[in-house]
């Protein structure tokens, strides 16, 4: 017989919180940085130095076997996994963390779709409702015709879809391979998805440079470690709202330190959103299922 875990609500809400911090400085650090080097080369040295973190598990990843099946949906997960790394490195250089941080949340929207497109899962009328609130909000956010929708937005946008594919293939690997391997697999394939886009357009970065993508490295690394401990500690249902002030936090963040415009329209359509994907989660709860992330796993 197996003991479920107990339910620890108030740490899961803490290791939530926490998580939130460590991706908000991830977005600061890569807004800071600026937009000197191309995308897929920052995205590219980011990953090459956060491949430091996989040493402890060298040996477990060298000890696993993989069919050529396998193999192949790593490497079409490392190629869209980087893809929606690059995307997200050009907007965030280019539109506010405030809308970067809110459109991220679409990405657990296109999850469902692509799991009834793709996975067979039933799309029931409350979940068709929650996605086309979720789309709403996006709608909410860029306000097309009443505002400039900038090349960011466009690579935002495209950025979740890209995202969602990869936590697809993933839901598919996580039946069959260790979740150690699955996650430390990502990184190696995404270093290698993301060399032939940066080495083209290669140009020396400087010290400050090397140790800003050092630092979100660290600070990626640190959030998907403490968000694991909030799963741990406390369902989806929990903390999944949590994720809401990552929003708040975003838009406080380009106001005082980038002296960005607070955009009320921003954090409604990213309420809105959020709101959908956690009707969705709560959803999948009730049904004892798991398809949608949370917020937060799409994080680079």
């Amino acid at each position: 017989m197996t003991t479920a875990l107990p339910q620890r609500p108030l740490t899961g809400i803490f290791w939530m919180l926490v998580t939130g911090l460590c991706f908000i400085m991830v977005t600061a650090l890569v807004k800071y940085m600026g937009p000197r080097l191309p995308a897929a080369e920052a995205a590219f040295i980011r990953y090459g130095l956060g491949l430091v973190f996989l040493i402890p598990i060298i040996g477990s990843l060298r000890s696993t076997r993989l069919s050529r099946r396998q193999w192949t949906l790593f490497s079409l997960r490392g190629f869209c996994h980087a893809m929606g790394v690059i995307l997200w490195f050009f907007a965030m250089t280019r539109i506010p963390i405030a809308e970067v941080t809110a459109m991220n949340y679409l990405a657990p929207i296109y999850v469902t779709i692509g799991a009834a497109l793709f996975l067979g899962e039933k799309l029931a009328l409350r979940r068709i409702i929650a996605v086309i609130m979720g789309l709403a909000g996006a709608a909410i956010i860029l306000r097309p015709g009443f505002r400039e929708v900038s090349m960011g937005h466009l690579a935002m946008l495209l950025a979740a879809v890209v995202f969602a594919g990869s936590y697809l293939i993933a839901k598919v690997l996580a039946d069959e391979v260790r979740p150690g391997v699955v996650v430390g697999l990502l990184s190696v394939f995404v270093t290698l998805g993301l060399a032939p886009f940066a080495i083209p357009v290669w140009i020396m970065p400087t010290l400050q440079e090397l140790a800003i993508l050092m630092a979100v490295a660290c600070f990626a690394t640190a959030g998907h470690y403490t968000m694991t401990l909030a799963f741990a500690a406390a369902p989806l249902t929990v903390t999944q709202p949590i994720t809401f002030l990552q929003l708040v936090w975003a838009t406080a963040l380009g106001a005082i330190a980038f002296a960005e415009p607070v955009d009320i329209w921003v954090v409604l359509g990213g309420a809105v959103i959020l709101g959908s994907v956690t009707f969705i989660t709560w959803r999948e709860a009730t049904l004892k299922r798991q398809i949608t992330p949370n917020a937060n796993a799409t994080k680079v």
